[in-house]
């Protein structure tokens, strides 16, 4: 057995669902010039962090010195049945936000979270299990080898690098698609001075399917196939800070912590497996919050309740800020009751 096929055996039997290589080298141009440009029209929005370090961005080696290879795995997180009951998709237009007038509109009671934050923290789980991959590669290497362990905080183009290494290819929605696995999928990086065979390149693309940009309620997801951070309500729920826009709030309806409205979209994802890693803690009662409890909830209690959850990152005050936006949100195709005597 070759040294790449010991180190994917040992990947899949650590839980990750796929494994891939490729080398250390740059990305190349016409991808460079793509997220160059996409950050200077200001698509990142307040993600200031995502303008600096843009060379080590492009090019692994400047992350790990004499880096050749670079493996990438995915541990995939798709709920079996999360208990949570969604709200209609629209538009920005189709919603409004109630400012009470003496009417009594419906509204809602609960928050959906996004699968991700379903289970515990992802970036501790699956760091120790690419360190402990990394100390059985050192074993079998034969020689001296240095790693660099990167999970989502790395300044790394992952997502060119798992097309690169043969995982899926990036699809409308901007995300990774693995065609066995959909789009739930954790992506981690392990850098690595030891020269690997690469694999091929993955190939596959989404042909005439735009569902995933139809399902977008903002437009985050852009005609001329660009992503805008600054309408995506994953990012304005998550990453950004102060006010939301009035527009965007509305239809951010009953998302209080990201949206998967585009992956959900997909075909691909509609026919992938669920999570089959047992000891990937999940925590299904997560699935939908109540936001009378959210607004009321102290700082202890919600440390107590997300100190394990990538919901922490959050922070209590604009978790608040969203639950608060959700109440006021009035769901589509209902109209606010007019008070008596008045038609």
């Amino acid at each position: 057995m070759t040294l790449e096929s010991q180190i994917k055996q040992k990947a899949l039997q650590s839980g990750f669902d796929a494994v891939g290589i490729t080398d250390a080298a740059s990305v190349d141009s016409e991808q460079a010039g793509r997220i160059s440009a996409w950050l200077d029209a200001g698509f990142a929005a307040q993600m200031r962090y995502m303008h600096r370090n843009l060379e080590k961005r492009l090019d692994p080696s400047k992350l790990l010195k004499n880096a050749k290879s670079v493996i990438v795995v995915a541990l995939n997180y798709k709920p079996k049945n999360p208990k949570r009951k969604h709200a209609p998709v629209g538009r920005v237009a189709d919603y409004t936000l109630y400012k009470p007038v003496g009417c009594d509109p419906p509204h809602y009671s609960n928050g959906y979270v996004a699968n991700y934050a379903l289970y515990e923290d992802y970036h501790r789980f699956i760091k120790q299990r690419l360190q402990k991959l990394a100390q059985f590669i050192a074993s079998v290497a034969g020689e001296d080898v240095r790693f660099k362990i990167c999970v989502d905080s790395a300044p790394l183009a992952e997502r060119t690098l798992a097309v690169r290494a043969g995982l899926g290819f990036i699809a409308k929605n901007h995300i990774l698609t693995i065609p066995q696995l959909g789009q739930e999928v954790f992506l981690a990086e392990i850098l690595t001075t030891l020269k690997l065979k690469p694999d091929k390149p993955a190939t596959g693309r989404c042909f005439d399917c735009s569902k995933c940009i139809e399902a977008c309620p903002t437009g985050a997801l852009r005609p001329d196939g660009r992503l805008d951070a600054n309408k995506c309500i994953s990012y304005l729920t998550i990453e950004h800070k102060g006010e939301i826009p009035p527009d965007l709030a509305a239809a951010i309806a009953d998302r209080i912590f990201g949206c998967d409205r585009c992956v959900e979209a997909c075909p691909i994802q509609k026919e992938a497996p669920a999570c089959a890693n047992k000891e990937f803690k999940f925590y299904p009662d997560r699935a939908m919050m109540d936001l009378k409890q959210i607004q009321t909830m102290t700082e202890e209690e919600f440390q107590n309740q997300f100190g394990d959850s990538p919901i922490k990152r959050l922070g209590l005050e604009r978790l608040k800020r969203n639950a608060e936006i959700c109440t006021k949100s009035q769901p589509i195709g209902n109209k606010p009751k007019a008070p008596k005597g008045q038609a």
